[in-house]
């Protein structure tokens, strides 16, 4: 952000929300329905759940997918007038391609 690269804050920014959705605990269709008032949990975090931990393939996976997913659209975005949307995708694609080969990543 304090370097003002908009393709790699805009990445950053929805895989970490990627990672973020991946890592929260699924609801049955039961929770959904709630509890009568009196059944309802009472107090600071009774109703709170422990997320899953992602391992680092995990991961790994989801930031591909997300470069994926930005190199795919910039595929389809053929017509000049979008030119700069596409190469902004791939820019974005890029940055996430580019944590994936750091050390430790596979």
């Amino acid at each position: 952000m304090r370097a003002r690269d908009k393709a790699a804050v805009s990445a950053l920014r929805a895989t970490l929300a990627a990672l973020d959705n991946a890592e929260a605990v699924p609801v049955d269709e039961v929770d959904l329905r709630g509890l009568a008032l009196e059944q309802s949990p009472v107090g600071a975090g009774a109703t709170e759940a422990v997320r899953r931990e992602l391992s680092e393939g995990g991961v790994a996976q989801i930031v591909r997918a997300e470069a994926a997913e930005r190199l795919d659209a910039a595929e389809q975005l053929t017509a000049p007038a979008h030119a700069d949307r596409a190469a902004r995708l791939r820019a974005e694609a890029a940055v996430l391609l580019r944590f994936l080969d750091g050390p430790g990543m596979s």
